[in-house]
């Protein structure tokens, strides 16, 4: 089996989406319930531009198994995702039944609020002749490299870590599932304190000032 991890994220390094991916992948490689020679083969990708190769679009073609994962972009996909979407849509498939799973990370606390991006893809899936096989929403994503690494299960990462290993077995066992929207562990409101205070030292580092947070250009 093969399996093709695509971050979409526009940064080329230390972002969430590439840090969720890593926790599939660690989850993945875990499983131990398959032998040697059915350990899947796992490719990663990184899509942080507007276009894809063509050696990338060979590769993807062989593959069993799509999982995104990227940022919620105004409720929706990223610009330059959506192009590479689009050029995708537009290949010659040899395999119609490859599957497709997403995890979308978001800023908000609510998980839910990935639920329009997931849809996108689903909807894409539709076009491009693809099998959407169920995705992650995940809130709180403003925090999840800061949170400590602990064992699955435990800690602020717990809900999120648990979804991801129920995805890790979908993916391993060719499965469909339903999309799962989870967020940390953590008070929400304890969230929104530090979103505010990293607002403020980012603005304070590019030499404004807390005042600046609440302008408006009409």
């Amino acid at each position: 089996m093969k399996i093709a991890l695509i971050n979409g994220s526009p940064k080329q390094s230390h972002s969430t989406s590439g840090t969720l991916l890593a926790d599939l992948l660690h989850s993945i490689t875990g499983i131990t319930d398959v032998s040697d020679s059915d350990k899947p083969e796992i490719a990663e990708y990184s899509f942080n531009q507007t276009s894809v190769s063509e050696n990338e679009l060979a590769e993807l073609q062989n593959a069993d198994a799509f999982v995104f994962a990227y940022p919620l972009y105004v409720d929706g996909i990223p610009g330059h995702l959506l192009s590479c979407l689009t050029q995708l849509e537009a290949a010659d498939w040899q395999n119609r039944k490859i599957h497709v799973y997403a995890i979308v990370n978001c800023g908000f606390y609510e998980g839910i609020q990935a639920e329009p991006a997931l849809h996108i893809l689903q909807n894409w899936c539709v076009k491009a002749g693809l099998l959407w096989s169920g995705g992650i929403g995940v809130g709180g994503g403003g925090a999840i490299q800061q949170l400590p690494t602990t064992e699955n299960g435990h800690g602020p990462k717990a809900p999120v870590s648990k979804a991801i290993c129920a995805m890790a077995d979908a993916v391993c066992a060719g499965r469909i599932q339903e999309n799962r929207y989870v967020s940390i562990a953590f008070p929400r409101f304890l969230y929104k304190m530090a979103a505010q205070m990293g607002w403020r030292m980012t603005i304070k580092a590019n030499g404004g000032t807390t005042k600046d947070l609440g302008k408006q250009h009409l």
